[in-house]
């Protein structure tokens, strides 16, 4: 089954994988989409340049993995960030 996404949540997905805490786990439980999904989308929506840059940047990254982080409970969260819902797309 594709899902169709809008303009905006393709822009967040993007916003989102390009984030060194945020874990492909997230971007799947806010938009379906699975890792393999996402890079795909990155590789589409992206110059190849830049494509390439970010695979390097991601790949064996530990923060963006759930089940290789160091840590056990929580996350970074900076104390200016709003509290993030399920929703969709959360609130800018």
């Amino acid at each position: 089954m594709k899902i169709i996404l809008t303009e905006i949540e393709i822009d967040r997905i993007i916003e989102m994988a390009w984030e060194d805490r945020t874990t492909f786990e997230a971007i799947q439980m806010q938009f379906g989409l699975k890792e393999q999904e996402v890079i795909d989308l990155m590789r589409q929506e992206m110059k190849a340049s830049s494509f390439k840059m970010w695979r390097q940047r991601v790949q064996g990254r530990k923060t963006k993995h759930e089940k290789l982080r160091d840590f056990e409970k929580g996350r970074f969260k900076c104390n200016r960030q709003r509290n993030i819902s399920n929703n969709k797309i959360s609130k800018r």
